[in-house]
């Protein structure tokens, strides 16, 4: 399964049974709006705090992801999944409520195709009949834990990103008849000495190029092999460097459309997000909601989506310590068709 230095190759293709997208009203504005399964109304979604809050939106997205499946929680083996709060406490909590068997992981914002790589990996090898993997963010939540409390009214510099209220989850089994994965390719930790918060997207953006790069290079592929390959979060700061990045290296991107969903799921023109998303929502809800949606409408049939996450703590930066960044990549193809 191992395939070239540090990407797996899934011969058995497993399904991506069934997803499921909880955002909040917010993302319920932006031009993918109707791709999310459930909109909330209110950001607080009826909870005392915005940590409760962001636990709700997993238990919604991770039931609604069994149900979608056809299947009960006591029929599925592992549930993985982390977020971005201390001791990924959103995920875990929401374990608690779920009571299956449970992985905790923790890529920053990458979490969302960490968990679906690992899912897909336990149900390859036999190790799992059904998997679900799923992760979430809260803007106010990470604001207070990472930044400024929203309360406190901060302003923000341009290089800024807007963390999504988001969750989303996926159900990985042998069987089904939607998308399935194919392959996936571990990053190595990226860091290029950045220590600014708002600045995700230049710190990420290496990590990003540098695992795309080891993805086509262990499978002995073209970018052109892909209809899509989409980065997480980098937004438009980031894009850009990634983007110079591929130039500088020759690496020919150019064979295939690369975007970002930080990009993606708000309207640049009338929502104020500086410079685009990011948060474990983000490449999760982007990709269980929109980009799935238009791979079973037939307009994709193979993507890559590398989801970057940037590996800091509130006691790291008050430390003055630099931003290690991660990026895994998940290939999901709409069919079985051997590479």
């Amino acid at each position: 399964m191992l395939k070239g230095h540090q990407s797996w190759l899934f011969e058995n293709k497993p399904f991506i049974r069934s997803t499921a997208t909880v955002v909040g009203p917010f993302e319920g504005r932006g031009p993918l709006a109707k791709d999310f399964d459930i909109v909330h109304g209110e950001s607080m979604m009826g909870q005392k705090s915005w940590e409760k809050a962001e636990k709700v939106l997993i238990e919604e997205a991770a039931k609604l992801a069994i149900e979608n499946a056809g299947l009960t929680k006591e029929q599925v083996q592992f549930y993985i999944g982390g977020d971005l709060m201390n001791q990924i406490i959103s995920s875990s909590f929401a374990a608690r409520t779920l009571s299956i068997p449970y992985l905790g992981v923790f890529g920053a914002c990458s979490t969302s195709m960490e968990s679906l790589a690992l899912a897909a990996n336990l149900v390859n090898s036999g190790s799992a009949k059904f998997v679900l993997a799923g992760t979430c963010s809260h803007d106010s939540s990470a604001e207070k834990q990472f930044r400024y409390p929203t309360e406190y009214g901060s302003q923000k510099p341009p290089t800024a990103q807007y963390t999504v209220t988001g969750a989303g989850a996926a159900i990985v089994s042998m069987e089904g008849d939607g998308p399935v994965v194919t392959s996936a390719t571990i990053s190595r930790v990226i860091d290029m000495g950045i220590k600014d918060p708002f600045n995700m997207g230049a710190a990420m953006a290496p990590a990003a190029v540098d695992t795309i790069e080891a993805h086509v290079r262990d499978l002995g592929i073209e970018p052109g092999y892909y209809d899509l390959i989409v980065t997480g979060d980098l937004a438009k700061v980031g894009y850009e460097i990634a983007c110079k990045l591929f130039k500088k290296h020759n690496f020919p991107i150019e064979q295939t459309e690369y975007s970002d969903c930080g990009m993606m799921i708000y309207d640049y023109e009338t929502q104020m997000v500086q410079a685009g998303a990011s948060g474990c929502g983000c490449s999760a809800v982007v990709t269980y909601g929109h980009l799935l949606n238009r791979m079973r409408r037939g307009e994709l049939k193979r993507i890559l989506v590398v989801a970057t996450g940037a590996l800091l703590s509130p006691i790291s930066f008050q430390q003055g310590e630099s931003i290690p960044c991660i990026a895994h990549a998940v290939s999901i193809e709409a069919g079985r068709e051997i590479l």
